[in-house]
């Protein structure tokens, strides 16, 4: 990055921070926080290892350092300030999730920006689902990462003192790790038959929750499709399925005719196909509907992460809270640009020419001089294509 480049970086972060309340998160003098200043030549200088007391009010210390990128810990210490982890006296954590569109299942780097991150918000509807409904957390801040990703923190009191152990079992679900299709299964018992003493036992998918309530989502997709077929093709749709012979996909399929309920039950043991069928569906089920988080960040109790409001120095974006009930609508390439940025052009050398998604437009830019919109110009040259010309 040429110096003028840099100073006109650092200049425009410096006027976002001078418009723009940022809003400190809970306990924040208890909290470690680190950043990285603009610097010459290649790599990054990482500064950490200090709490508010080393910088000063979280707004004039923007202002005045203008800083790259910005981060705070997950955890809450005696001592944040302190270099070493025994040192600084961990009292609590926060559980961080982190979303990367880079690393998500079925994204290539063919895909365009916007692919990327629509691809992400759909894992992140996901990820909340999860929280949400099988943890019953509530106090939820989700957040754009201002790059390729979302951050969710989740700050409900039962999880600020869980070890990483207890962390790993909660990644461990929501990514489906050594998801057990006999786990998820409950039985029921059941009277005897005349003459014998001994119940019997129903097997039975929970259909109010969970995975086993994805599972049976999936079974009860498939047989209510098969209810509405004739006979023949019914038998034959079953069939492709493993164990599915035709004598069990007929019977089946009347199954679907007669006492559709018990399937809707989600009863296992009315006809053995289903429990078959159930247990063929738990990996694709897991990997359609699992949520492809960073593992590591979610089991850190001293993780970093970005503040929310700052800026991302590899894009320029805001690193933008989003309300729940906004994040259907939510644009990031339109609702994450500064309004700092908006509303001037400037002149930059494009060095990596290509196209560009930015406010709801498409910018195919050759390598040259170009006037092109602020934000799309301090994006370039956040992300190394340009660099600032003289205007």
């Amino acid at each position: 990055m040429h110096e003028r480049t840099l100073a006109y970086l650092r200049g425009r972060f410096g006027d976002y921070y001078r418009q723009t309340g940022i809003d400190s998160p809970p306990d924040a003098h208890a909290r470690e926080w680190g950043y990285v200043p603009w610097t010459e030549g290649p790599g990054e200088t990482y500064v950490r290892h200090n709490s508010l007391l080393d910088l000063g009010d979280l707004g004039d210390f923007l202002v005045r350092e203008r800083p790259k990128h910005v981060y705070f810990s997950a955890g809450r210490y005696e001592n944040p300030s302190e270099t070493t982890m025994d040192g600084k006296g961990w009292l609590s954590s926060d559980l961080i999730f982190d979303l990367d569109a880079d690393h998500l299942p079925g994204t290539s780097p063919d895909d365009s920006y916007a692919e990327m991150l629509a691809a992400c918000k759909d894992a992140l509807r996901r990820l909340l689902d999860f929280l949400r409904e099988d943890f019953a957390f509530e106090d939820l801040t989700i957040v754009f990462s201002g790059s390729r990703g979302y951050h969710v923190h989740v700050r409900d009191d039962n999880v600020q003192h869980l070890d990483r152990d207890a962390r790993r079992e909660i990644v461990d679900y929501v990514r489906g790790i050594g998801l057990g299709f006999d786990a998820l299964v409950e039985e029921e018992t059941v009277g005897g038959t005349v003459g014998r003493e001994s119940p019997a036992n129903n097997r039975y998918l929970p259909t109010d929750g969970g995975w086993g309530e994805r599972i049976h989502g999936e079974l009860l997709s498939l047989m209510a499709e098969v209810r509405e077929m004739d006979e023949a093709e019914a038998v034959e749709r079953l069939q492709t399925y493993e164990g599915v012979g035709e004598k069990k996909a007929r019977t089946a399929y009347k199954f679907t005719q007669n006492r559709f309920v018990e399937i809707e039950r989600g009863n296992l043991s009315a006809h053995n196909v289903f429990e078959n069928l159930a247990g063929q569906f738990v990996p694709r089920v897991v990997a359609d509907q699992n949520a492809p988080i960073d593992e590591p960040v979610s089991t850190d109790t001293n993780r970093l992460i970005r503040l929310p409001g700052s800026l991302h120095g590899g894009s320029g974006l805001a690193v933008r809270p989003i309300p729940a009930a906004e994040l259907d609508g939510f644009d990031p390439l339109v609702d994450a640009i500064p309004e700092t940025f908006r509303g001037h052009d400037i002149t930059v050398e494009v060095t990596d020419g290509g196209t560009v998604e930015l406010d709801a437009d498409s910018f195919t830019l050759q390598e040259a001089v170009h006037t092109v919109p602020e934000y799309l110009g301090v994006f370039l040259m956040a992300r190394g294509r340009a660099e600032k010309a003289r205007e």
